[in-house]
């Protein structure tokens, strides 16, 4: 499910990449663009954190590799779409395809960005601000490849479909819980919260 972020005005992105350089050129990158302004940039989770709840971006652009390891990139990117409303967008300067993959399904990410395709950057954002594109759906099915059938059925009634079920009650909830300890989560609320954009 998409929005058009062009009936609000700006497409408004919020960074996170501790190279300066490489933020700059980003930042100037984006703000040449019409349609896009940069409002905010951090280097690492805690600063991100600390401007994200005023600024209320449309999408966050998350280094990956925030330090030695991608692990930094992953966990503030997971926390950036659990306790925010915008789209992540991992950008990264591995290009092992296990390390992204990865990545992706851990942040509930709407797409990402190779580092050295950098000249893509302002149309593979408007692409995914404005509406599902491949690679949303590619992530939602590297998410969905941890559920078995049975879970995944559970998993569309969770999140609203019309469906009815010849299971019993108790296996039902037994379901519902094994997905949300497969996906890492605490709730339902949680659950709604990270597949609204999927």
């Amino acid at each position: 499910m998409g929005f058009d972020y062009r009936k609000t005005g700006k497409l408004r992105i919020f960074t996170v990449e501790d190279d300066s350089d490489f933020a700059f050129l980003i930042h100037t990158t984006l703000n040449r663009e019409k349609d896009m302004t940069v409002v905010g940039h951090a280097t690492n989770e805690e600063e991100a954190f600390q401007k994200l709840p005023d600024l209320k971006p449309d999408l966050v652009l998350m280094d990956l590799n925030l330090s030695s390891s991608p692990s930094d990139g992953i966990l503030a990117g997971r926390r950036v779409r659990l306790e925010t409303d915008a789209r992540l967008v991992v950008l990264s300067g591995y290009e092992d395809a296990s390390i992204v993959v990865d990545a992706c399904k851990q942040t509930f990410a709407s797409g990402y960005l190779f580092k050295s395709q950098f000249e893509l950057l302002p149309d593979s954002l408007r692409r995914m601000a404005s509406g599902p594109t491949p690679q949303l759906a590619l992530i939602r099915s590297l998410i969905l490849s941890d559920l078995s059938a049975a879970e995944q059925t559970v998993l569309d009634l969770m999140l609203g479909a019309a469906i009815t079920l010849r299971s019993s009650s108790k296996t039902i909830a037994n379901q519902r819980s094994s997905i949300l300890k497969k996906l890492g989560l605490r709730s339902q609320e949680e659950l709604l919260h990270l597949f609204r954009y999927y």
